[in-house]
């Protein structure tokens, strides 16, 4: 490499000292520094121009460029455009004098005919008129980011505007997000937590361009990069066209979905909160759309394999975000109830969520229980999850019950299906009657218990007397000689008291007499 500077260094003072005016300035890039002239380079760059201006110092003699894109090969560079000396332009350099140009504020705003104007015109009438050309223009640009960014957006825009086919302009978009925006899969080096609003609104920037210029091509792009997007867009508060793009987009190869799109879609970058379900909602009601949309035209086919794979996919993600506090019975329920009944073979999965999310919310009642559980249909449980819910102490009395007569059923009907049926709803009536004798009986411990109570008190109340008289009367007794008091024939001209408890004589009639006036 230091050779590589001392070449650099020998060609520059070639065309510097032909000045035959002494150098001002030494420029430090990096390791090279370069003897140069103040007014060369201020009739050029704004940039230079300022930091002159502004030195605190009377006769300023350093300066340091270190940061400038491109290093000292590409200053170098841009220093002879401020001499006049001629140099090449090509497609692997254009990209690194176009931001050079943006740092040094070489534009034609400061100076007629500047560098960003000559590399402009490069790009457009050049580097920009064949695929090849842009693609490595834009592969040049990684090593750009993030000051050519938009620079990155100018190209991918002309690739798709000549053509370019979706799988070639899929694979430039993801190369150039994955720079840009590097943090946009949880795995960058920077952090989309920045405070800074100029990092976040330039952020949003490049990811509402990138998704302006997403081919249509169903296959284009992976659906986990697709969720990554859209994660970051709901970060960023992109623009709703931005968010619902994205959201059709994911939809549309929902069927390729994994546990871990869908957590990427849900989760902060640390995975330390949840972010606004919305976007899941939207994407997984598009689906079931769409292929209720297909069943039409496949002879009433009830579900698809794509259906069956994603409803299990998505019990499974229930089952994750289950234990987080601040997800309510609405929005769980929500998303459960997006799945056709159809489309699952058994509701074991989505049992295994709702025990979770009703052990990670134990302050429920049992109407809010019961409306967990109404998402589930008890029936489709296989026999180790009816086992496991008739012991469940989390469930209420309802699903019990139903696990419990559950396999009753299936002993009476011997396995017909049709009987089986016949009896599903008969059995669905007889829970329900039984759920609301348990809840009745409940009632009535709780009022005897009550009353259990309030006869204690009493007798405490008259313990002094108790002990006076002879014997301790009972509460039976007492209840006994109370209702004696009621008694309405008691001591009266009917008394039944006093009935013989013989049987009369049935074998000879009574004489009655008959008379005619």
């Amino acid at each position: 490499m230091a050779n590589r500077f001392s070449l650099a260094m020998e060609r520059t003072g070639q065309w510097v000292f032909s000045q035959e005016i002494s150098t001002d300035i030494i420029v430090v890039v990096g390791e090279a520094n370069f003897c140069l002239h103040k007014f060369m380079l201020v009739a050029k760059s704004n940039h230079i121009r300022k930091l002159i201006l502004e030195s605190k110092e009377t006769d300023l003699t350093r300066i340091n460029l270190s940061d400038i894109p491109g290093g000292p090969e590409i200053f170098e560079k841009a220093a002879k455009f401020c001499y006049g000396v001629n140099f090449e332009i090509t497609v692997d350099n254009v990209a690194a004098l176009r931001c050079a140009a943006e740092y040094l504020q070489m534009t034609d705003k400061y100076c007629d005919g500047n560098l960003a104007g000559r590399t402009d015109d490069f790009l457009s009438q050049v580097a920009l008129t064949t695929l090849s050309g842009a693609l490595v223009v834009l592969k040049s640009c990684e090593d750009l980011l993030p000051i050519a960014a938009d620079l990155g957006i100018r190209i991918i825009a002309s690739m798709k505007g000549r053509g370019a086919k979706g799988l070639t302009l899929a694979s430039a978009i993801i190369t150039y997000t994955e720079r840009s925006l590097s943090d946009h899969s949880g795995k960058g080096a920077r952090s989309l937590d920045s405070s800074d609003p100029d990092v976040r609104l330039q952020q949003r920037d490049i990811l509402e361009s990138i998704v302006a210029l997403l081919p249509q091509e169903k296959s284009a792009f992976p659906i986990h990069f697709l969720c990554c997007l859209l994660r970051t867009a709901i970060f960023l508060r992109a623009d709703s066209r931005c968010k619902s793009e994205l959201e059709k987009k994911i939809s549309i190869i929902l069927e390729h979905v994994t546990l871990d799109d869908l957590l990427v879609l849900s989760f902060t970058v640390d995975g330390a909160r949840l972010f606004d379900l919305e976007s899941v909602r939207k994407v997984i009601s598009g689906f079931v759309e769409r292929e209720k949309g297909v069943a039409i035209f496949n002879a009433g086919e009830v579900c698809s394999t794509a259906m069956y794979r994603v409803g299990k996919t998505i019990d499974a993600y229930l089952g994750e975000i289950a234990t987080y506090a601040d997800l309510t019975i609405s929005k769980f329920n929500g998303i459960a109830n997006l799945v056709p009944k159809a489309a699952r073979k058994a509701d074991d999965d989505l049992y295994r969520a709702i025990d979770i999310y009703l052990k990670a919310h134990p302050n429920l009642d049992e109407i809010e229980r019961e409306k967990v559980c109404s998402v589930m249909d008890p029936l489709k449980l296989s026999y180790d999850a009816r086992v496991h819910a008739s012991q469940n102490k989390r469930l209420p009395v309802q699903i019990v019950l139903h696990a419990l007569y559950y396999d009753q059923l299936k002993l009476r009907s011997g396995g017909d299906d049709d009987h089986q049926d016949a009896d599903a709803v008969t059995m669905r009536k007889q829970v329900q009657a039984d759920t609301s004798l348990v809840k009745e009986n409940e009632e009535l411990r709780t009022e005897l218990l009550k009353m259990k109570m309030y006869i204690q008190d009493i007798k405490k109340g008259q313990g002094t007397s108790s002990k006076s008289s002879g014997k301790k009367p009972t509460f039976f007794s007492s209840m006994s000689k109370t209702l004696g008091k009621l008694n309405p024939f008691k001591n009266g001209s009917k008394d039944t008291l006093n009935i013989d408890d013989g049987m009369p004589d049935l074998t000879k009639p009574r004489r009655r007499r008959f008379s005619i006036s």
